[in-house]
């Protein structure tokens, strides 16, 4: 039978728990009074966005890479690590593949070996280049399986199937929790995600790079919103294993995204066009019904709410 422990006895392992979303879990889950082990190669995680927790006395940091074995004592596994960003998951893409499936593997391990309760953050990309619009958690996907994306995609997916059959071959407590796009401070300045690169392109008066016709849409997520939806999830019933979508189903093109932030930053940079990106998707946006009548979940922050504290973030990284 799985450890019987009061939450604030818990102990969480966030892998990936340096990166973007991951310090935001790490803060969120120590404010609930559990103690946290952050793991992180530091490839594309950053100490500045968990230097304000080192000293914490819940919280430690471990510098380890999850495509090797780990043996650790905890009670619940948060398993975020790997790159998330084109520009980051295509610089080595084997070394991005062997993350998302050596990683599921090894922190499926530890969970089986300590009956804990294991997430994993998933993600859209699952859906490749859409068929069906919106995207619901039936839909099987449209991937190109030999493409420049497909390390980072079919990673993931070949990720959920370990999942899904350690829940059926040995009843592992399970949660599938599919990430549409977010955005929020501590992203990378770095990382070419649509969202960071239109801000600090703007910021830096640089032209505003639109790939395409400008037209393709996404659907933006606050990361506040996406933390808790990701807490509701693994806070469920064990036979609540999902895979349930969290993200914004408010849907926005492009240029009006680079409208929005140009609006906000008050910049005078342009808008330039390059070619797309090979198996850029045309559309991605997440039916939330499941997360509406299972987590009772559904985001609150707007896209210029967001976008006003991601611009203050970005504001005081370039001026440090």
């Amino acid at each position: 039978m799985p450890k019987a422990s009061s939450l604030l006895e818990d102990r969480a392992l966030v892998s990936g728990g340096s990166g973007f979303l991951g310090s935001h879990l790490c803060d969120r889950l120590i404010a609930r009074g559990q103690n946290v082990l952050c793991v992180d190669n530091l490839f594309t995680g950053q100490k500045r966005n968990i230097e304000h927790l080192l000293d914490h006395k819940k919280f430690e940091f471990l510098r380890h890479d999850v495509t090797f074995p780990l043996f650790v004592e905890v009670d619940q596994i948060w398993n975020l690590a790997c790159p998330a960003s084109p520009i980051h998951y295509q610089h080595d893409p084997v070394q991005t593949t062997k993350t998302s499936v050596h990683g599921a593997i090894n922190m499926l391990g530890l969970a089986k070996r300590l009956e804990a309760k294991i997430l994993q953050a998933s993600t859209s990309e699952v859906y490749g280049d859409p068929t069906i619009h919106p995207q619901t958690e039936d839909y099987w996907g449209n991937v190109n399986p030999i493409g420049p994306r497909s390390c980072y995609d079919e990673g993931k997916r070949c990720a959920e199937t370990l999942f899904f059959d350690y829940h059926r071959q040995h009843r592992l407590r399970i949660k599938v929790m599919r990430i549409f796009n977010t955005y929020g401070p501590r992203m990378h300045p770095n990382d070419g995600r649509v969202v960071s690169n239109f801000i600090v392109q703007a910021l830096k008066g640089a032209d505003i790079t639109i790939y395409g016709d400008g037209k393709q849409t996404r659907s933006f997520c606050y990361v506040d919103d996406l933390i808790d939806g990701m807490i509701r999830l693994m806070d469920t019933s064990d036979d609540v294993t999902g895979p349930i979508n969290v993200g914004n189903p408010r849907e926005f093109t492009m240029i009006q995204l680079a409208e929005t932030v140009l609006k906000l930053t008050g910049s005078k940079s342009k808008l330039v066009r390059l070619p797309l990106p090979d198996d850029d998707p045309k559309q991605r946006q997440p039916d939330i019904t499941r997360a509406r009548n299972t987590l009772r979940w559904e985001p609150k922050v707007g896209l210029e709410d967001g976008l006003k504290e991601t611009i203050a973030y970005f504001r005081t990284i370039l001026a440090t």
